[in-house]
C-alpha cells in the first residue's frame, strides 16, 4: 500500500487528482504546516444488499409477555399523573418557593418589570432621515 503526504493547499488545488489516486488504492495523509491532520483513502465496500430485519443469527431472543400490553392499574396511573407537580414541563406545574425557574430567569424577569418606554426590537434602531 502506497502512502503519500501532501499539504492542504496542494490537495485543495488538485482534489480530483488526489481522489483518483485514493480510488486506485493509495492513502493520502493531508498535513497542515507539515503536521498530519487527516487521511484520504477509498471506502472499502459499500453495502448493496438490504440489512436483515429481526434478531441476529446466534444471538439470544426474548419474548414479550401479553401482560405487557395490559392497561395500567389506577395506582400506576396515579403515580404517573402525580409526578406532574414536580415536572417543570408539565402544564400542571406551579412555581414553588425555593424551586421552579432558575435565578437567571427570575433576575431577567425582575429587571424588565416596571421599565416603561425601554426600547424593544426594531424601535431601538431607528434610522434618522
Amino acid at each position: 500500500m502506497v502512502m503519500i503526504k501532501a499539504n492542504i493547499f496542494e490537495v485543495k488545488a488538485r482534489l480530483s487528482e488526489y481522489l483518483d489516486r485514493a480510488m486506485s488504492g493509495e492513502r493520502i495523509v493531508i498535513c497542515r504546516h507539515n503536521k498530519p491532520v487527516a487521511e484520504l483513502r477509498a471506502i472499502e465496500e459499500v453495502r448493496t444488499d438490504p440489512r436483515p430485519i429481526g434478531p441476529l443469527p446466534g444471538r439470544p431472543t426474548f419474548e414479550i409477555p401479553p401482560s405487557f400490553f395490559d392497561p395500567l392499574t389506577e395506582e400506576e396511573l396515579d403515580l404517573w399523573d402525580g409526578g406532574a407537580a414536580h415536572d417543570p414541563l408539565s402544564p400542571a406545574w406551579t412555581r414553588q418557593a425555593g424551586g421552579g425557574a432558575s435565578r437567571v430567569a427570575e433576575t431577567a424577569e425582575t429587571k424588565t418589570k416596571g421599565r416603561k418606554g425601554a426600547p424593544r426590537g426594531r424601535r431601538a434602531f431607528r434610522r434618522r432621515s
